[in-house]
């Protein structure tokens, strides 16, 4: 019995004594980081309030939009198409208080804007 057990210790301390250790290195290709940066500035997966400041008719909506990029050049600005209309929105805003702020100095040029809210992400 005592051979068994003395056994039974011997091999438990002989398999842990061989295990392995080391250390991992994964090398990854420079560009996987950019795409992965790119993707997460892109303007249409952020969940961010935007201002529509126009709906109706195509080349309406490329006069306001070009004429919205003047007055505010530093706000992303798009034409989105939601059947029947086209809408153009403007500026990217993380809170709603930022955007509701930035809602009040819009409406003195467009008196018709509205705040646009996130769409929630599809899981």
């Amino acid at each position: 019995m005592r051979t068994v057990f003395n056994s039974l210790i011997l091999l438990f301390f002989s398999t842990a004594s061989f295990a392995q250790q080391g250390t991992i290195s994964i090398e990854q290709d420079p560009k996987i980081d950019a795409l992965v940066q790119i993707y997460k500035s892109s303007p249409d997966i952020a969940a961010v309030y935007r201002i529509q400041i126009y709906f109706g008719s195509l080349n309406d909506a490329k006069d306001i939009k070009m004429q919205a990029e003047g007055d505010y050049p530093d706000w992303y600005s798009k034409i989105d198409f939601i059947s029947p209309s086209y809408r153009v929105r403007i500026g990217q805003f993380k809170t709603k208080l930022d955007a509701e702020r930035n809602l009040m100095d819009v409406r003195k040029k467009y008196p018709s804007a509205m705040l646009i809210q996130p769409e929630k992400k599809q899981s």
